[in-house]
Protein backbone atom coordinates (compact mmCIF):
# COMPACT_ATOMS: atom_id res chain seq x y z
CA UNK A 1 0.00 0.00 0.00
CA UNK A 2 2.78 2.42 0.93
CA UNK A 3 4.52 1.70 -2.38
CA UNK A 4 1.32 2.40 -4.32
CA UNK A 5 0.70 5.68 -2.55
CA UNK A 6 4.29 6.78 -3.10
CA UNK A 7 3.79 6.36 -6.86
CA UNK A 8 1.04 9.02 -6.70
CA UNK A 9 3.62 11.64 -5.74
CA UNK A 10 3.27 14.61 -8.12
CA UNK A 11 6.60 16.36 -7.52
CA UNK A 12 10.02 15.69 -9.01
CA UNK A 13 10.50 11.88 -8.98
CA UNK A 14 13.93 12.31 -7.35
CA UNK A 15 12.13 13.22 -4.10
CA UNK A 16 9.36 10.62 -4.32
CA UNK A 17 11.30 8.09 -2.22
CA UNK A 18 14.27 8.34 0.12
CA UNK A 19 16.42 5.90 -1.82
CA UNK A 20 16.44 8.11 -4.91
CA UNK A 21 18.40 11.18 -3.72
CA UNK A 22 20.39 9.46 -0.99
CA UNK A 23 21.62 6.57 -3.14
CA UNK A 24 22.53 8.94 -5.98
CA UNK A 25 24.37 11.56 -3.94
CA UNK A 26 25.97 8.98 -1.63
CA UNK A 27 27.50 7.33 -4.71
CA UNK A 28 28.79 10.66 -6.02
CA UNK A 29 30.20 11.60 -2.63
CA UNK A 30 31.87 8.19 -2.23
CA UNK A 31 33.65 8.56 -5.57
CA UNK A 32 34.66 12.20 -5.10
CA UNK A 33 35.97 11.55 -1.58
CA UNK A 34 38.32 8.86 -2.82
CA UNK A 35 39.41 11.03 -5.75
CA UNK A 36 40.39 13.64 -3.16
CA UNK A 37 41.86 11.16 -0.67
CA UNK A 38 44.52 9.62 -2.90
CA UNK A 39 46.39 12.92 -3.51
CA UNK A 40 45.84 13.80 0.16
CA UNK A 41 47.47 10.49 1.13
CA UNK A 42 50.54 11.38 -0.94
CA UNK A 43 50.67 14.96 0.37
CA UNK A 44 49.63 16.56 -2.91
CA UNK A 45 46.33 18.01 -1.67
CA UNK A 46 44.94 19.39 1.59
CA UNK A 47 41.53 20.47 2.83
CA UNK A 48 40.61 23.10 5.44
CA UNK A 49 39.35 20.51 7.92
CA UNK A 50 40.05 20.42 11.65
CA UNK A 51 40.54 16.67 11.17
CA UNK A 52 43.90 15.17 10.28
CA UNK A 53 43.90 13.91 6.65
CA UNK A 54 43.37 10.27 7.67
CA UNK A 55 40.51 11.18 9.99
CA UNK A 56 38.84 13.31 7.30
CA UNK A 57 39.01 10.37 4.88
CA UNK A 58 37.65 7.85 7.40
CA UNK A 59 34.96 10.21 8.65
CA UNK A 60 33.60 11.01 5.19
CA UNK A 61 33.38 7.30 4.37
CA UNK A 62 32.13 6.09 7.75
CA UNK A 63 29.97 8.99 8.93
CA UNK A 64 29.25 10.70 5.60
CA UNK A 65 28.77 8.20 2.79
CA UNK A 66 27.41 5.23 4.75
CA UNK A 67 24.77 7.16 6.77
CA UNK A 68 23.36 8.47 3.47
CA UNK A 69 23.01 4.91 2.14
CA UNK A 70 21.57 3.72 5.46
CA UNK A 71 19.03 6.57 5.38
CA UNK A 72 18.01 5.77 1.82
CA UNK A 73 17.50 2.13 2.75
CA UNK A 74 15.86 2.76 6.12
CA UNK A 75 13.26 5.29 4.99
CA UNK A 76 12.42 3.11 1.99
CA UNK A 77 11.99 0.01 4.16
CA UNK A 78 10.03 1.65 7.00
CA UNK A 79 6.84 2.23 4.95
CA UNK A 80 6.88 -1.49 4.09
CA UNK A 81 7.36 -2.32 7.77
CA UNK A 82 4.65 0.03 9.05
CA UNK A 83 2.22 0.66 6.18
CA UNK A 84 2.69 4.41 6.62
CA UNK A 85 3.49 6.91 3.86
CA UNK A 86 7.19 7.44 3.09
CA UNK A 87 9.09 10.63 3.88
CA UNK A 88 9.24 12.54 0.58
CA UNK A 89 8.98 15.92 -1.07
CA UNK A 90 10.03 18.94 0.97
CA UNK A 91 10.80 16.93 4.11
CA UNK A 92 13.08 14.61 2.17
CA UNK A 93 14.74 17.56 0.44
CA UNK A 94 15.38 19.25 3.78
CA UNK A 95 16.96 16.08 5.15
CA UNK A 96 19.24 15.89 2.11
CA UNK A 97 20.28 19.52 2.61
CA UNK A 98 21.26 18.76 6.23
CA UNK A 99 23.40 15.85 5.00
CA UNK A 100 25.07 18.11 2.41
CA UNK A 101 25.67 20.75 5.09
CA UNK A 102 27.44 18.16 7.22
CA UNK A 103 29.84 17.31 4.39
CA UNK A 104 30.67 21.00 3.86
CA UNK A 105 30.98 21.68 7.60
CA UNK A 106 33.42 18.81 8.17
CA UNK A 107 35.58 19.79 5.21
CA UNK A 108 35.67 23.47 6.26
CA UNK A 109 35.77 22.85 10.03
CA UNK A 110 39.17 24.52 10.42
CA UNK A 111 37.53 27.73 9.20
CA UNK A 112 34.10 27.55 10.83
CA UNK A 113 35.13 25.85 14.09
CA UNK A 114 34.99 22.22 15.18
CA UNK A 115 32.00 22.70 17.54
CA UNK A 116 29.81 24.17 14.81
CA UNK A 117 30.93 21.42 12.42
CA UNK A 118 30.03 18.81 15.04
CA UNK A 119 26.53 20.23 15.55
CA UNK A 120 25.79 20.43 11.82
CA UNK A 121 27.26 17.03 11.04
CA UNK A 122 25.63 15.19 13.96
CA UNK A 123 22.31 16.91 13.25
CA UNK A 124 21.71 14.68 10.24
CA UNK A 125 21.84 11.35 12.07
CA UNK A 126 19.90 12.87 14.97
CA UNK A 127 17.06 13.75 12.57
CA UNK A 128 17.23 10.28 11.00
CA UNK A 129 16.98 8.56 14.39
CA UNK A 130 14.12 10.80 15.51
CA UNK A 131 12.11 10.34 12.30
CA UNK A 132 12.71 6.58 12.10
CA UNK A 133 11.75 6.09 15.76
CA UNK A 134 8.56 8.12 15.27
CA UNK A 135 7.54 6.10 12.23
CA UNK A 136 8.27 2.70 13.75
CA UNK A 137 6.46 3.50 17.01
CA UNK A 138 3.49 5.02 15.16
CA UNK A 139 3.29 1.88 13.01
CA UNK A 140 3.66 -0.46 16.01
CA UNK A 141 6.61 -2.19 14.31
CA UNK A 142 8.65 -2.84 17.44
CA UNK A 143 10.70 -5.72 16.01
CA UNK A 144 12.69 -3.32 13.81
CA UNK A 145 13.66 -0.92 16.59
CA UNK A 146 17.08 -2.65 16.98
CA UNK A 147 18.04 -1.26 13.57
CA UNK A 148 17.27 2.27 14.79
CA UNK A 149 19.16 1.54 18.02
CA UNK A 150 22.26 0.74 15.97
CA UNK A 151 21.85 4.00 14.04
CA UNK A 152 21.66 5.77 17.42
CA UNK A 153 24.97 4.16 18.39
CA UNK A 154 26.36 5.35 15.04
CA UNK A 155 25.28 8.87 15.98
CA UNK A 156 27.04 8.52 19.33
CA UNK A 157 30.15 7.27 17.52
CA UNK A 158 30.08 10.31 15.24
CA UNK A 159 29.86 12.71 18.17
CA UNK A 160 32.67 10.80 19.88
CA UNK A 161 34.73 10.97 16.70
CA UNK A 162 34.59 14.79 16.67
CA UNK A 163 35.40 15.03 20.38
CA UNK A 164 38.22 12.51 20.23
CA UNK A 165 39.77 14.08 17.14
CA UNK A 166 39.77 17.50 18.82
CA UNK A 167 40.98 16.55 22.29
CA UNK A 168 43.20 13.56 21.46
CA UNK A 169 44.39 14.47 17.96
CA UNK A 170 43.11 11.23 16.40
CA UNK A 171 39.75 9.47 16.48
CA UNK A 172 40.79 5.82 16.87
CA UNK A 173 37.97 4.74 19.19
CA UNK A 174 35.37 6.70 17.25
CA UNK A 175 36.49 4.91 14.10
CA UNK A 176 36.16 1.47 15.69
CA UNK A 177 32.71 2.29 17.12
CA UNK A 178 31.44 3.34 13.69
CA UNK A 179 32.93 0.30 11.96
CA UNK A 180 31.46 -2.00 14.61
CA UNK A 181 27.99 -0.57 14.02
CA UNK A 182 28.32 -0.94 10.25
CA UNK A 183 29.40 -4.58 10.57
CA UNK A 184 26.45 -5.34 12.86
CA UNK A 185 24.02 -3.60 10.49
CA UNK A 186 25.32 -5.69 7.60
CA UNK A 187 25.06 -8.85 9.71
CA UNK A 188 21.53 -7.99 10.86
CA UNK A 189 20.02 -6.66 7.63
CA UNK A 190 22.03 -8.90 5.33
CA UNK A 191 21.01 -11.91 7.40
CA UNK A 192 17.38 -11.12 6.67
CA UNK A 193 17.42 -10.00 3.05
CA UNK A 194 20.03 -12.37 1.57
CA UNK A 195 18.30 -15.67 2.43
CA UNK A 196 14.89 -14.12 1.72
CA UNK A 197 15.83 -12.80 -1.74
CA UNK A 198 17.70 -16.03 -2.49
CA UNK A 199 14.73 -18.19 -1.54
CA UNK A 200 12.33 -16.13 -3.67
CA UNK A 201 14.55 -16.42 -6.73
CA UNK A 202 15.39 -20.11 -6.30
CA UNK A 203 11.73 -21.08 -5.93
CA UNK A 204 11.03 -19.49 -9.33
CA UNK A 205 14.16 -20.20 -11.36
CA UNK A 206 16.26 -22.94 -9.73
CA UNK A 207 14.14 -25.25 -7.54
CA UNK A 208 15.98 -27.44 -5.07
CA UNK A 209 17.96 -26.75 -1.91
CA UNK A 210 16.78 -23.51 -0.28
CA UNK A 211 18.53 -21.19 2.19
CA UNK A 212 17.83 -21.46 5.90
CA UNK A 213 15.73 -18.46 7.01
CA UNK A 214 16.76 -16.12 9.83
CA UNK A 215 16.49 -17.96 13.14
CA UNK A 216 18.07 -18.54 16.54
CA UNK A 217 21.45 -19.45 15.10
CA UNK A 218 21.58 -16.11 13.27
CA UNK A 219 20.60 -14.26 16.42
CA UNK A 220 23.36 -16.06 18.34
CA UNK A 221 25.95 -15.19 15.67
CA UNK A 222 24.96 -11.52 15.78
CA UNK A 223 25.13 -11.55 19.58
CA UNK A 224 28.61 -13.12 19.51
CA UNK A 225 29.63 -10.62 16.85
CA UNK A 226 28.56 -7.74 19.08
CA UNK A 227 30.62 -9.10 21.99
CA UNK A 228 33.69 -9.63 19.80
CA UNK A 229 33.36 -6.14 18.33
CA UNK A 230 33.03 -4.56 21.78
CA UNK A 231 36.22 -6.35 22.78
CA UNK A 232 37.88 -5.04 19.61
CA UNK A 233 36.72 -1.48 20.27
CA UNK A 234 38.16 -1.58 23.80
CA UNK A 235 41.32 -3.64 23.19
CA UNK A 236 41.92 -4.08 19.45
CA UNK A 237 45.38 -5.69 19.59
CA UNK A 238 44.83 -8.37 22.17
CA UNK A 239 45.07 -12.20 22.10
CA UNK A 240 41.63 -12.61 23.71
CA UNK A 241 40.14 -10.30 21.08
CA UNK A 242 42.00 -12.25 18.40
CA UNK A 243 40.50 -15.56 19.55
CA UNK A 244 37.01 -14.04 19.73
CA UNK A 245 37.36 -12.57 16.25
CA UNK A 246 38.51 -15.91 14.84
CA UNK A 247 35.62 -17.84 16.36
CA UNK A 248 33.05 -15.31 15.17
CA UNK A 249 34.60 -15.35 11.69
CA UNK A 250 34.04 -19.11 11.51
CA UNK A 251 30.44 -18.68 12.69
CA UNK A 252 29.78 -16.19 9.91
CA UNK A 253 31.23 -18.61 7.36
CA UNK A 254 28.84 -21.29 8.61
CA UNK A 255 25.99 -18.78 8.44
CA UNK A 256 26.85 -17.82 4.87
CA UNK A 257 27.07 -21.48 3.82
CA UNK A 258 23.45 -21.97 4.95
CA UNK A 259 22.15 -19.43 2.38
CA UNK A 260 22.68 -21.50 -0.81
CA UNK A 261 24.74 -18.80 -2.49
CA UNK A 262 26.40 -21.37 -4.75
CA UNK A 263 23.04 -21.83 -6.49
CA UNK A 264 22.67 -18.16 -7.49
CA UNK A 265 25.45 -17.86 -10.11
CA UNK A 266 22.92 -17.36 -12.92
CA UNK A 267 21.70 -14.06 -11.44
CA UNK A 268 24.48 -11.59 -10.62
CA UNK A 269 22.04 -9.23 -8.88
CA UNK A 270 21.62 -11.94 -6.26
CA UNK A 271 25.10 -13.45 -6.30
CA UNK A 272 26.69 -10.10 -5.43
CA UNK A 273 24.90 -10.10 -2.06
CA UNK A 274 26.60 -13.38 -1.15
CA UNK A 275 29.96 -12.15 -2.45
CA UNK A 276 29.68 -8.98 -0.38
CA UNK A 277 28.87 -10.92 2.77
CA UNK A 278 32.03 -13.04 2.34
CA UNK A 279 34.00 -9.99 3.45
CA UNK A 280 32.26 -10.01 6.86
CA UNK A 281 33.88 -13.27 8.04
CA UNK A 282 37.06 -12.33 6.16
CA UNK A 283 37.28 -9.14 8.21
CA UNK A 284 36.85 -11.07 11.46
CA UNK A 285 39.50 -13.62 10.48
CA UNK A 286 41.99 -10.93 9.42
CA UNK A 287 41.43 -9.17 12.75
CA UNK A 288 42.08 -12.47 14.50
CA UNK A 289 45.50 -12.57 12.82
CA UNK A 290 46.06 -8.92 13.73
CA UNK A 291 45.33 -9.77 17.36
CA UNK A 292 48.38 -12.05 17.32
CA UNK A 293 50.55 -9.58 15.40
CA UNK A 294 50.53 -11.49 12.12
CA UNK A 295 48.88 -8.75 10.04
CA UNK A 296 48.20 -5.02 10.48
CA UNK A 297 44.70 -4.20 11.80
CA UNK A 298 43.96 -2.19 8.65
CA UNK A 299 43.71 -5.41 6.61
CA UNK A 300 40.57 -6.44 8.47
CA UNK A 301 39.24 -2.88 8.55
CA UNK A 302 39.39 -2.62 4.76
CA UNK A 303 37.87 -6.07 4.33
CA UNK A 304 34.87 -4.75 6.25
CA UNK A 305 34.73 -1.24 4.82
CA UNK A 306 35.85 -1.54 1.18
CA UNK A 307 34.67 -5.14 0.90
CA UNK A 308 31.57 -5.79 2.99
CA UNK A 309 30.30 -2.20 3.19
CA UNK A 310 31.31 -1.19 -0.35
CA UNK A 311 29.96 -4.28 -2.09
CA UNK A 312 26.83 -4.64 0.04
CA UNK A 313 25.85 -1.00 -0.39
CA UNK A 314 26.13 -1.24 -4.17
CA UNK A 315 24.28 -4.56 -4.14
CA UNK A 316 21.41 -3.07 -2.15
CA UNK A 317 21.44 0.24 -4.06
CA UNK A 318 21.23 -1.41 -7.47
CA UNK A 319 18.57 -3.93 -6.42
CA UNK A 320 16.40 -1.39 -4.59
CA UNK A 321 16.69 1.15 -7.41
CA UNK A 322 15.46 -1.44 -9.91
CA UNK A 323 12.79 -2.99 -7.73
CA UNK A 324 11.26 0.23 -6.42
CA UNK A 325 11.10 1.80 -9.88
CA UNK A 326 9.34 -1.18 -11.42
CA UNK A 327 12.27 -2.58 -13.42
CA UNK A 328 13.13 -6.25 -13.89
CA UNK A 329 15.30 -7.63 -11.10
CA UNK A 330 18.23 -8.69 -13.22
CA UNK A 331 21.77 -7.33 -13.56
CA UNK A 332 22.40 -5.49 -16.84
CA UNK A 333 25.90 -5.43 -18.40
CA UNK A 334 26.46 -1.99 -16.84
CA UNK A 335 25.41 -3.28 -13.42
CA UNK A 336 27.72 -6.27 -13.72
CA UNK A 337 30.56 -3.89 -14.62
CA UNK A 338 29.85 -1.93 -11.43
CA UNK A 339 30.01 -5.17 -9.43
CA UNK A 340 33.28 -6.21 -11.03
CA UNK A 341 34.85 -2.82 -10.28
CA UNK A 342 33.92 -2.86 -6.59
CA UNK A 343 35.11 -6.46 -6.14
CA UNK A 344 38.46 -5.53 -7.69
CA UNK A 345 38.64 -2.50 -5.39
CA UNK A 346 37.94 -4.60 -2.30
CA UNK A 347 40.46 -7.33 -3.14
CA UNK A 348 43.14 -4.81 -4.08
CA UNK A 349 42.62 -2.73 -0.92
CA UNK A 350 42.96 -5.74 1.37
CA UNK A 351 45.91 -7.05 -0.63
CA UNK A 352 47.65 -3.67 -0.30
CA UNK A 353 47.82 -4.25 3.46
CA UNK A 354 48.78 -7.92 3.23
CA UNK A 355 51.43 -7.33 0.52
CA UNK A 356 53.06 -4.00 1.47
CA UNK A 357 55.77 -4.39 -1.21
CA UNK A 358 53.05 -3.82 -3.82
CA UNK A 359 51.11 -1.36 -1.68
CA UNK A 360 51.26 1.71 -3.95
CA UNK A 361 50.16 -0.13 -7.08
CA UNK A 362 47.38 -1.98 -5.25
CA UNK A 363 46.21 1.22 -3.57
CA UNK A 364 45.82 2.92 -6.96
CA UNK A 365 43.98 -0.12 -8.37
CA UNK A 366 41.64 -0.09 -5.36
CA UNK A 367 40.95 3.63 -5.69
CA UNK A 368 40.27 3.34 -9.43
CA UNK A 369 37.94 0.38 -8.88
CA UNK A 370 36.03 2.21 -6.16
CA UNK A 371 35.62 5.39 -8.23
CA UNK A 372 34.56 3.45 -11.34
CA UNK A 373 32.00 1.47 -9.31
CA UNK A 374 30.33 4.42 -7.60
CA UNK A 375 30.54 6.89 -10.47
CA UNK A 376 29.31 4.04 -12.65
CA UNK A 377 26.29 3.67 -10.39
CA UNK A 378 25.62 7.43 -10.55
CA UNK A 379 25.86 7.46 -14.35
CA UNK A 380 23.87 4.26 -14.97
CA UNK A 381 21.22 4.66 -12.28
CA UNK A 382 21.12 8.44 -11.88
CA UNK A 383 18.62 9.00 -14.73
CA UNK A 384 16.40 6.22 -13.34
CA UNK A 385 16.48 7.70 -9.85
CA UNK A 386 15.73 11.17 -11.22
CA UNK A 387 12.76 9.87 -13.21
CA UNK A 388 14.19 9.35 -16.72
CA UNK A 389 13.49 5.65 -17.20
CA UNK A 390 14.20 5.45 -20.95
CA UNK A 391 17.58 7.17 -20.64
CA UNK A 392 18.57 4.89 -17.77
CA UNK A 393 17.63 1.72 -19.67
CA UNK A 394 19.58 2.93 -22.70
CA UNK A 395 22.70 3.51 -20.55
CA UNK A 396 22.36 0.07 -18.95
CA UNK A 397 21.91 -1.62 -22.32
CA UNK A 398 18.42 -2.92 -21.52
CA UNK A 399 15.46 -3.06 -23.92
CA UNK A 400 13.44 0.17 -24.11
CA UNK A 401 9.71 0.01 -23.37
CA UNK A 402 7.31 0.59 -26.24
CA UNK A 403 6.04 4.17 -26.49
Amino acid sequence: MAGTRSRNFEGWPLFANSFRPFFLFAAIQAALSILAWLPMFYGELSVTSAFAPRDWHVHEMLYGFLPAVITGFLFTAIPNWTGRLPIRGTSLGALLVVWFAGRVAVTLSAEIGWVFALLVDAGFLALVVAAATREIIAGGNWRNLPVVALVLVLLAGNVGFHLEAHFEGAADTGIRVGIGVVVLLIALIGGRIIPSFTRNWLVKFNPGHLPVPFGRFDGAVIGCSALALISWIVTPLNAVTGVAMGLVGVLHLVRLARWAGDRTTRERLLLILHVGYVFVPLGFLLHALAGFGVLPPSAGIHAWMTGAAGIMTLAVMTRASLGHTGQALTASPATQGIYLAIIVAALARVAAMVLPAYGDVLLHIAACGWVVAFLGFAIAFGPLLAGSRRRALAIMGLPLPAR
